[in-house]
């Protein structure tokens, strides 16, 4: 991890204002997919399409499958993570759309990111990454319209719809991540100073777990959410991670009455006044779980 995340110091040799480009420095554009890992890729299947999410075209040379509805792309990866990989499945990578790969990437650095080594096999395309959270990386995708990534690395599986619907209008509204004992403002500052993004006010909430610290993505269409521990909680700080992905809809009890018909089990609410914010499935295989938010696009 860069010095600059965990120490919250200035990268060596850069002015801060010399290289800030804007309220969007990198040109996000959004989320392209969230990854699994996982040593149980099947299990974890069988939750995604209880879902909703429809496996649609597997890896050429790995040991990857690629999971959709309507535009969440969610990836599930069984693949060379040795003593790391684990039946419990983690949320390893996200991979952020931006204008341009190259550029977001090399602009990352320049604000203090570490780079990730990547390796690629003959026919694949590089996706430049950088450190998150624990172990995870954050990649830069700018293949994302009419051609993308998957086109190149992924085969599709046959007589699989390619762009299956979302259930309910489904779409991603965020991530949350658990972080250590008073350590809000290192990763706001993280986030703020790498990608642009902006804390929201204390008292603005979403969905039905209002906890922690809400960050508004540059470009307007995610959040990330930081939680630190309960207060009287021993530090914590090597459990720091991704822990689980906000899904936006704009009809949240529709969206749970949908789910339920397909398996799907919900923590029971404890106040249902609350019920059409949001909703929090049950844990599925040690912690893969999903949050309802209510929200509309646009």
């Amino acid at each position: 991890m860069s010095d600059y995340r965990t120490n919250t110091s200035r990268p060596s040799g850069a002015d801060r204002e010399h290289i800030d480009e804007g309220p969007n420095p990198l040109g996000l554009e959004g989320i392209e997919f969230i990854e699994y890992a996982t040593s149980k890729p099947q299990a974890l299947g069988q939750v995604l399409e209880a879902m909703g999410f429809k496996p649609i075209a597997r890896h050429r040379s790995r040991e990857v499958l690629l999971y959709r509805q309507g535009d969440i792309n969610v990836i599930v990866n069984a693949h060379g993570r040795g003593a790391a990989l684990t039946e419990k499945p983690v949320i390893a990578a996200i991979a952020l759309r931006v204008h341009d790969a190259s550029a977001a990437y090399q602009r990352a650095l320049e604000r203090g990111a570490w780079a990730v080594p990547v390796q690629v096999e003959v026919m694949e395309l590089h996706i430049p990454a950088i450190h998150g959270v624990g172990n995870s990386r954050i990649y830069f995708v700018d293949r994302h319209r009419e051609f993308s990534i998957y086109d190149v690395d992924f085969t599709p599986v046959p007589a699989v719809d390619k762009n299956p619907p979302a259930i309910a209008g489904l779409h991603f509204f965020g991530v949350v991540q658990y972080i250590g004992n008073d350590r809000s403002d290192d990763w706001t500052e993280f986030y703020s100073a790498l990608f642009g993004f902006t804390a929201l006010a204390p008292e603005t909430r979403f969905g039905i777990l209002p906890k922690g610290l809400i960050l508004q993505s540059p470009c307007n269409t995610f959040y990330l959410q930081l939680i630190e521990p309960e207060p009287g909680v021993l530090d914590v700080e090597d459990d720091e991670c991704f822990q689980r992905i906000g899904l936006g809809t704009p009809d949240v009890p529709a969206t749970v009455a949908a789910l339920r018909t397909r398996g799907v089990e919900f923590v029971p609410s404890k106040d249902p006044t609350q019920d059409s914010k949001g909703a929090l499935t049950r844990p599925t295989m040690g912690n893969a779980m999903f949050e309802l938010v209510h929200h509309t696009r646009g």
